[in-house]
C-alpha cells in the first residue's frame, strides 16, 4: 500500500506484482533502472524490522516511494515492499490504507502482511505476485470477451468483499490488477482518500471491463506508458466496446456502458460480480490458454434459507403425524388375531410394513447421479454445479446464466434441465425442488435411459421422455411434483425463467429431494 498521486494511473502494479508508479516512470521488473531514477535511501541486502531483506530495487516514483522485491527471512517467502522517505505524517495515508486492506482476506486481493513507521521512513510489506499487470497485457492487445469478463468478475468480487467491511478500495484500474503466472487475478494497493467511495469503485470496475474489452481507457489520462484514450463518437460520447471491436457480446457491452454512466444508478460490486458469475470465477490456467468453463455458486440469503428450513421441518413433522395417525386407524380397524392378519396380507409377517402402504422415504443420491441437460446452444456456460443440488445445503446450488430480452432463454434454446439417475427403476412418489426465486415454468419428465452426455443425447432425452407433470407456470420457491411413476431417470425441465432485473432472466435450483416407495 502507498500514498499515491492524483489520477487513475498514478500508482499501479508491475509485471511481478510489485507496486509501480507514475506511467511516465514505470518500468517492468525485467527492464534496467533508468540512470535518472531518484536517489535510493535503502540498499540491497538491508534487513528491515529484523525480518524483511531488500533483494532488488524495482523502481521509484517522483514523490520518493520505492518499490522493492524482498524476502521474509523468517517465513522464507518473497514479498513486495513499498518504502517512503520520510515516514510520519507524510506516510500516514499509505499506512492507513495498509491497515484497512489487511482486515480483508480474499483470494483476489493481495495480502498485506505488515506496515511499519520508523520516523525517517515507513514501509508496507505485502504479497508478491509473479506475473504482470492487466495494463501491461492490454498494451499488447485487448482480451477475448470471456477472458475480460473473468478478470472483471474477480475484481468485482474482491471489491464486494472490501465493501462488506464498510470501506472502499479506492484504486481500481488496470495497473493495480495483477495477473499471476498461475492464472490468479489479484487486486492490489488500496488507497484511503476523501474521494474514495464504493460507487467510485463500481465505476472503476466498469472502466476495467471497458479497457479489457477494447485496450482503451474510458477517461482522459496522461503518460506515454498509459493505455490510449477511448474513441469518441456522437458528439463526444465514448464508443461502446461493440463499436470498437467485433465479437463483444451484447450483455457485456451493455453492462460496461451501464457502469460507466455516471448519470445512472450504479449497482453494487456484489451485483456486478453476480452478473458476471456465469463466466467465472477464475482460476485461469492462462489468459492465452483454452477456456475452462467454471461458475460461481450463488448464495441464498440467510433469511430465505431460514424460512425454507422451517417449511421443510413443518412438512416433515406433518408427514410424520399423518403416518402415526394412519397406523393408529389401521390398528383399530384390523382384527387382532395374528393368523387372520397374516391371511389378509399374504407374504408379510406380523409387525412388518406392507410395501404398498409404506410411507415414502427420501432417496439418497450422490453427485455422480445428476447432470445438466442442454440440447441446444452453448453447452459450456452452465454445465457446472449440478452436484450442489444434492449436497443437502440450501445455500448452494446450480444456476442458469442470465438471458436477455425474453424469459424463454432469450429465444436461444428451448430450455435447460437437470437429469437425475436413480440408479435403478424405482416407484417415485414425489419430487421436491427448491428454487432460488419464484416465477419459473417447469415440468417433470421420466425415462428409462440416458443416451449420452452431449447435445445429441440431450436432444433424444427431450424427445423421448414422457411428461410426468406439467408444465407448471410461475412456480414458487418450492415445488413438489406428485410423480406416482416407475422410472430410473427423472428430468426437471425448465422452459421459462423469472426476471432478475429489467430485461434479464435467470433461475437457480438449490436442492432436489426424490421420495420413493
Amino acid at each position: 500500500m502507498t500514498k499515491v498521486d492524483e489520477g487513475h494511473e498514478s500508482s499501479s502494479s508491475d509485471s511481478t506484482g510489485a507496486l509501480t508508479v507514475d506511467p511516465e516512470t514505470t518500468e517492468s521488473q525485467s527492464e534496467p533502472e533508468s540512470e535518472s531514477a531518484p536517489k535510493q535511501f535503502s540498499e540491497v541486502g538491508e534487513v528491515l524490522a529484523d525480518r524483511y531483506r531488500l533483494e532488488e530495487h524495482i523502481n521509484d516514483d517522483p514523490a520518493g516511494r520505492q518499490v522493492w522485491r524482498g524476502t521474509d527471512v523468517i517465513l522464507r517467502r518473497p514479498v513486495a515492499m513499498v518504502l517512503r522517505h520520510p515516514g510520519g505524517d507524510a506516510a500516514l495515508e499509505m499506512l492507513q490504507a495498509a491497515v484497512t486492506a489487511s482486515r480483508v482476506v480474499h483470494p483476489n486481493l493481495a495480502g498485506v502482511y505488515d506496515a511499519v513507521d520508523e520516523g525517517d521512513r515507513a514501509y508496507v510489506v505485502r504479497e508478491w505476485v509473479e506475473g504482470q499487470s492487466l495494463r501491461q497485457l492490454l498494451l499488447e492487445s485487448p482480451l477475448e470477451p470471456r477472458r475480460a469478463a473473468l478478470v472483471t468478475h474477480a475484481i468485482a468480487d474482491a471489491c464486494a468483499a472490501v465493501h462488506e467491511t464498510g470501506v472502499a478500495h479506492g484504486n481500481v484500474h488496470p495497473g493495480t490488477v495483477l495477473i499471476g503466472d498461475e492464472g490468479r487475478v489479484v487486486l492490489a494497493d488500496a488507497r484511503v482518500t476523501d474521494a474514495t467511495s464504493q460507487e467510485a469503485d463500481v465505476r472503476a470496475i466498469g472502466a476495467v471491463l471497458y479497457s479489457a474489452l477494447t485496450g482503451h481507457w474510458p477517461h482522459e489520462i496522461e503518460g506515454s506508458k498509459a493505455l490510449p484514450n477511448a474513441l469518441r463518437v456522437d458528439g463526444g460520447k465514448i464508443a461502446s466496446p461493440r463499436q470498437i471491436r467485433a465479437g463483444v457480446p451484447t450483455d457485456l457491452d451493455e453492462l460496461c456502458m451501464l457502469l460507466l454512466d455516471a448519470d445512472g444508478s450504479a449497482p453494487t460490486a456484489a451485483e456486478v460480480a453476480a452478473d458476471l458469475s456465469r463466466f467465472g470465477p477464475a482460476p485461469l490456467d492462462s489468459l492465452l490458454g483454452p477456456d475452462t468453463p467454471v461458475r460461481l455458486p450463488r448464495a441464498t440469503p440467510a433469511a430465505a434459507h431460514s424460512r425454507r428450513m422451517r417449511i421443510r421441518w413443518a412438512l416433515a413433522i406433518a408427514g410424520f403425524m399423518i403416518v402415526v395417525l394412519t397406523g393408529a386407524l389401521v390398528a383399530i380397524t384390523l382384527p387382532s388375531d395374528g393368523a387372520d392378519t397374516k391371511k389378509a396380507n399374504p407374504g408379510t409377517s406380523p409387525g412388518s410394513h406392507p410395501g404398498p402402504s409404506a410411507a415414502p422415504s427420501p432417496l439418497v443420491l450422490t453427485a455422480g447421479q445428476v447432470r445438466i441437460v442442454a440440447p441446444i446452444g452453448d453447452r459450456d456456460d452452465e454445465l457446472t454445479g449440478a452436484e450442489k443440488v444434492l449436497d443437502g445445503k440450501q445455500e448452494t446450488g446450480w444456476q442458469t446464466q442470465q438471458y436477455w430480452d425474453h424469459p424463454e432463454f432469450g429465444k436461444i434454446k428451448p430450455g435447460m434441465g437437470l437429469l437425475i439417475n436413480l440408479g435403478t427403476t424405482a416407484n417415485v412418489v414425489n419430487v421436491e425442488v427448491q428454487f432460488d426465486r419464484p416465477g419459473a415454468t417447469v415440468e417433470l419428465k421420466g425415462g428409462s435411459e440416458d443416451p449420452g452426455n452431449n447435445s445429441q443425447g440431450d436432444a433424444k432425452i427431450l424427445s423421448s421422455y414422457t411428461t410426468v407433470e406439467g408444465p407448471v407456470d410461475n412456480v414458487g420457491t418450492r415445488k413438489v411434483f406428485n410423480a406416482q411413476t416407475k422410472v430410473q431417470y427423472l428430468l426437471i425441465w425448465i422452459t421459462k425463467l423469472p426476471p432478475v432485473s429489467e430485461g434479464r432472466y435467470q433461475v437457480g435450483i438449490q436442492e432436489i429431494t426424490v421420495r420413493v416407495q
